[in-house]
């Protein structure tokens, strides 16, 4: 019998963050729940603060709402000084992710989130150098690899990233530890595979998922799957 730990990556169950950056606010409510149908794993909720990345978003009191609808949370703090807003999402999360680039102690922030009962994430914009991640691995149970340029929906992937997932993967194997790959950005079924098969955990996806007519069949495509083989 096959061990987990020798089947391909591939063929392992990937998980499903959606992004509500890209939900019609209008319709939010009813759009939650079609993604609770839809079998989605996270919300992936992207908070920023109009300084760290040109846009504003949501705050404490929606996720505290979220949290009420029973999809675990994914909270991405796209945000100046993190260390400020820790405290207001940590309630609501399961993930709580903050950026490699917006503060000088990224391993004292990890562990800070650990310490209130969430898994600590860090994230790197495309042109950051995932070279210092060997310092802080100890204290993370997520790396969220950003595959566009973060603060506005609706981007294209950035083929170059490709790599940057394969040497993350590596990284962490050659660790030995638990941790998953998050990759977050232009999202579709035609490249989720190739992002799966480079190493990743989890896939966010907004604009992808919200633009279907099909919230699920969009969902089960970005797994590999179809409807039909179901």
């Amino acid at each position: 019998m096959m061990n987990y730990s020798e089947i391909p990556r591939e063929f392992k169950k990937v998980k499903v963050a959606a992004s509500l950056l890209s939900a019609n606010m209008l319709e939010i409510g009813s759009d939650v729940m079609k993604l609770k149908d839809a079998g989605v794993d996270l919300l992936h909720l992207d908070v920023m603060d109009g300084h760290f990345v040109p846009n504003l978003t949501f705050g404490p009191d929606f996720a505290r709402r979220l949290y009420e609808v029973g999809i675990p949370l994914d909270v991405h703090l796209m945000v100046s000084n993190p260390e400020c807003m820790l405290d207001q999402f940590c309630d609501y999360a399961e993930y709580v992710t903050i950026h490699a680039e917006a503060t000088p102690h990224v391993h004292r922030l990890l562990r800070r989130i650990r310490e209130k009962g969430c898994k600590s994430g860090v994230a790197l914009n495309p042109s950051t150098s995932p070279n210092f991640l060997q310092y802080v691995l100890d204290e993370t149970d997520l790396i969220l690899i950003m595959t566009v340029n973060p603060g506005l929906g609706g981007q294209s992937f950035i083929p170059s990233m490709l790599h940057k997932i394969k040497e993350i993967r590596d990284l962490i194997d050659q660790a030995g530890l638990p941790i998953e790959i998050q990759v977050d950005g232009g999202i579709t079924g035609d490249n989720a595979h190739e992002v799966i098969k480079k190493g990743a955990d989890i896939l966010v996806s907004g604009n992808y998922i919200f633009s279907s007519d099909d919230m699920a069949a969009a969902v089960y495509s970005l797994r590999g799957t179809s409807l039909k083989e179901c």
